[in-house]
């Protein structure tokens, strides 16, 4: 690879902090210019922000199909590759579904950034497929004006495994499979003000698989699931308590975070899209402390899991997770719907 181009600097954003924040694309999505017509196998659509679609193949066996994709998050090509592909199986994982094929999405700047380098992008997406066991069979390339590349991915499960993201119970414990807070060290990064330890860090989480949702689907105690990527812990918390009925309450001290979290907003090191997911839910959450919103909505690429379990059998689920070295505690609870969203305790 030619080491002088530097990917992050030839886009205005980065990774899942590029995405339309979430007031923006609820307008978006609010007024269709149709009626919406009845399809009475589509089990899970648009209007429950839930993380792939999925459709009822034969009574069965469901069908699940998402995208993802974004402009670079690293400067590395082949770590960019990797960390999309990555973030794009999360969705299937998130769905307790197996992926089963990919193709891949790729916008490439060609009048400034060679050719070689989109291959080595390519390449990164290629082997996560391949350590996911399923080939990245195809795909759509495009001249974009900034890099970009993801992957739209199908999977399938057992209809009665399918975890979506409104399941979750009053009462049922929170658990998240990875800490938070890469917004803040991408973003330093793209600053030069990235320690190298800490990008190692905050990589080898982005590119660990979530297919331990997978897993957990098949668990009789976990009763919603969904991912944590670009609209934060916060937005992404608040999809699961809303979709459910309820609110949740958290306990900040508890909540998993990277240690190196602190060091970069002392550097006022955070994504512009924390600002904008702030903006879009912030006067739902009840923070002890102002300088939380930059935790609970740094803009998470490739981030962890989100867990609704059910309290009687928190140390059964933590035991099982620890099995598959995972390492979890509780940081809240889901309450009644009132009042309406979260609650933040030191």
């Amino acid at each position: 690879m030619n080491d002088s181009i530097k990917l992050t600097q030839y886009s205005h954003g980065a990774g899942c902090g590029c995405k339309i924040a979430p007031s923006v694309l609820k307008e978006i999505l609010g007024n269709p210019d149709i009626g919406t017509p009845e399809f009475p196998h589509l089990l899970v659509g648009n209007e429950q922000s839930d993380d792939a679609a999925v459709v009822n193949l034969d009574g069965e066996t469901a069908i699940v199909s998402t995208t993802d994709f974004f402009m670079p998050i690293v400067d590395d090509p082949y770590t960019f590759g990797a960390i999309a592909a990555t973030n794009a199986l999360s969705d299937i994982y998130a769905m307790g579904a197996q992926p089963i094929m990919a193709i891949a999405i790729l916008g490439w700047p060609i009048s400034t950034i060679p050719p070689q380098i989109a291959g080595e992008v390519l390449n990164g997406g290629r082997q996560v497929c391949h350590k996911a066991g399923i080939p990245l069979a195809g795909g759509h390339s495009i001249d974009s004006p900034e890099p970009i590349f993801g992957l739209a991915v199908t999977g399938k499960a057992p209809i009665h495994q399918i975890r979506r993201n409104n399941g979750a119970r009053k009462g049922d414990l929170i658990y998240l499979s990875k800490p938070i807070g890469v917004g803040t060290v991408t973003t330093a990064e793209k600053k030069g003000l990235a320690r190298k330890n800490d990008l190692e860090i905050a990589k080898a989480s982005m590119l660990r698989l979530n297919d331990i949702g997978l897993i957990a689907a098949a668990w009789e105690e976990v009763h919603a699931i969904t991912d944590v990527t670009g609209f934060g812990l916060g937005g992404h918390l608040l999809e699961m308590a809303d979709g459910s009925g309820l609110s949740a309450q958290i306990e900040m001290e508890k909540v998993p975070i990277f240690d190196f979290v602190s060091h970069y907003l002392n550097l006022e090191c955070y994504p512009g899209g924390t600002l904008r997911n702030w903006k879009s839910y912030g006067d739902r959450i009840i923070l002890s402390h102002e300088n939380q919103q930059y935790i609970l909505a740094d803009p998470q690429t490739s981030g962890g899991l989100l867990f609704a379990v059910d309290p009687s059998k928190a140390e059964e689920f933590e035991g099982k997770m620890t099995q598959h070295s995972y390492a979890l505690r509780p940081f809240g609870v889901f309450r009644s719907k009132k009042p309406n969203g979260i609650i933040v305790i030191d």
